[in-house]
């Protein structure tokens, strides 16, 4: 009986010193699902990975992209992901108030001036207030920022046409090529080339709707279980994520990695991040505007009633910068 306990007294030493011994036992494996994975301000966790930043924080990262929102949303409350990148806030509160377990973690991008609308080249349609009810106007999936967008365009500034889910921007241009879809939406660099070679044109920006310009539309949302059962890796993640919004800002090398995998040239990827994606829009320390989403979410019919102070501190979980 003395020699049993001393063999597991012994292999309870060596156990722990073998796993010690290799690195990869110490990283932690989150899941994340991206909504419009190759979008330049959704790259934390690809371009991150790949520069060995979150390896750093001892963290491995299983990403999936989706087609919008509405299906990272979907992903994050099922638990079948534990963040959910490239969520439109609207979104993510209607969720929120239905008693789906999802959080926002961090706000990831201010303002809508990243995203635009455009038509066929040949279109009659010179800017959204020529479309009528015969047309329709692209958003990704319900719950996204450009679901939140064109709803606006519609209340905001008396946009007819109707709201029509596209999925991605590759999916979007084909169904406007065709004729399927009047009015399509992009991101750049996406529909950049096809503006230069004249097949289509733009005709309008999130940044019309005068309400949404200073507001958080797209956070980054967190299942509220994985938030509790997976907080330190949590903790970790968002450093990592602040670390790498740091890095693709400061070093070349984050836009160059950024170009090659999208199959575009630095030049361009370079002019889309100055004029479409500064670095200011992409803050994660504080929600811009929270009153104002929360008003306009109502008056968009995201939410049939304001979320109360109590919802929003439940709702809104932003770890502080580590100083």
């Amino acid at each position: 009986m003395k020699t049993f306990k001393a063999m597991i007294g012994a292999l309870g030493l060596i156990v722990p010193l073998a796993l010690a011994g290799n690195p990869a036992s110490a990283e932690d494996t989150l899941k994340l699902v991206i909504g419009q994975i190759n979008n330049w301000e959704n790259q934390q966790p690809t371009l991150g990975q790949d520069a060995g930043i979150f390896k750093k924080h001892g963290l491995v990262l299983d990403n999936t992209g989706t087609q919008g929102a509405g299906e990272t949303i979907q992903a994050v409350i099922s638990g079948s992901a534990d963040i959910g990148l490239g969520v439109g806030l609207a979104g993510a509160m209607r969720a929120y108030s239905k008693g789906a377990p999802i959080r926002v973690l961090v706000p990831a991008f201010t303002g809508t001036g990243d995203m635009y609308w455009y038509v066929r080249s040949d279109s009659p349609i010179k800017s959204l207030k020529d479309a009528t009810e015969n047309n329709t106007i692209a958003y990704s999936t319900n719950g996204s920022s450009t679901n939140n967008i064109v709803v606006a365009f519609v209340e905001e500034l008396g946009v007819k046409a109707k709201p029509t889910a596209t999925g991605g921007p590759p999916g979007t241009l084909t169904s406007v090529m065709s004729g399927q879809v009047d009015i399509g939406w992009a991101s750049p660099p996406f529909g950049l080339q096809e503006q230069k070679e004249g097949k289509i044109r733009q005709v309008a920006r999130g940044s019309d709707v005068p309400s949404l310009r200073g507001q958080t539309v797209r956070v980054i949302a967190i299942n509220a279980d994985a938030l509790k059962t997976k907080r330190e890796a949590i903790m970790r993640f968002v450093v990592a994520y602040r670390e790498t919004v740091d890095w693709m800002y400061s070093d070349p090398k984050a836009q160059e990695m950024y170009a090659a995998k999208v199959k575009r040239p630095v030049e361009l990827i370079k002019t889309t991040v100055e004029n479409f994606y500064p670095k200011a829009t992409m803050q994660s320390d504080q929600m811009a505007d929270i009153d104002g989403a929360v008003r306009d979410a109502v008056k968009l019919k995201f939410l049939e009633k304001p979320l109360t102070k109590e919802q929003i501190a439940e709702f809104i979980q932003i770890p502080p910068r580590k100083k």
